[in-house]
């Protein structure tokens, strides 16, 4: 099934606004680094592996410094975002209707390009990632710890979910405002699991 095809599915009567979309920005960005496998030399460098790529670390890192002077923070972000953004799609792949789930990388295709729009206009106005994201600065610069990134999980609230194929089904239909679903969506990833546990609503049928 094609990307697109499974990026039919959106929240429906939703607000869009630019503060909610920096709010999924942020999230996305954070999850994805969280995400990533991580350096195999160093322990303190270790993630928690749901995506085998290590974009996001100072090796990693040297390359883009010297090819991109004033983007390579983006550059990088962009690209384990992308990293996490395909792994999402290869779960959703597995329900029978992925049409239907919303998942944290894939709102449909209005907010999901929104996002995108987004990005590349940070990436490209060279902004610093502390004054735009704040969060995903603080989280990043912070070096990795389970312990933190487990607290900005938990910080969402707690949901309650259903295992299934394609990950964990969070229970009733999705709320009307992106920064009601992005706290839901993070939420469900608690309890930490060695695989992403990708939360999702499934949406009823039109």
């Amino acid at each position: 099934m094609s990307d697109a095809s499974l990026a039919n599915t959106t929240i429906r009567n939703i607000q869009i606004r630019q503060r909610d979309i920096d709010s999924l920005l942020s999230a996305q960005l954070i999850v994805a680094w969280a995400g990533e496998k991580g350096s195999s030399n160093d322990n303190a460098s270790r993630r928690l592996g749901w995506w085998d790529t290590n974009l996001v670390d100072e090796g990693a890192e040297y390359d883009l410094k010297e090819l991109l002077p004033n983007t390579w923070r983006w550059a990088t972000l962009q690209s384990v975002r992308q990293a996490a953004k395909i792994h999402d799609l290869t779960i959703r792949a597995k329900d029978h209707d992925p049409d239907r789930l919303l998942t944290l990388f894939s709102l449909g295709f209005e907010i999901d390009e929104k996002v995108d729009e987004r990005l590349l206009q940070f990436k490209q106005n060279s902004k610093a990632i502390e004054e735009v994201l704040p969060d995903v600065a603080s989280m990043i610069t912070s070096g990795w710890s389970v312990e933190r990134f487990t607290s900005w999980v938990t910080k969402h609230g707690k949901e309650s979910t259903t295992t299934v194929p394609a990950g964990r089904r969070l229970k009733g239909q999705p709320p009307e405002e992106i920064q009601a679903v992005v706290g839901r969506l993070v939420a469900g990833l608690a309890p930490l699991a060695d695989i992403y546990p990708m939360p999702h609503f499934k949406q009823e049928g039109k």
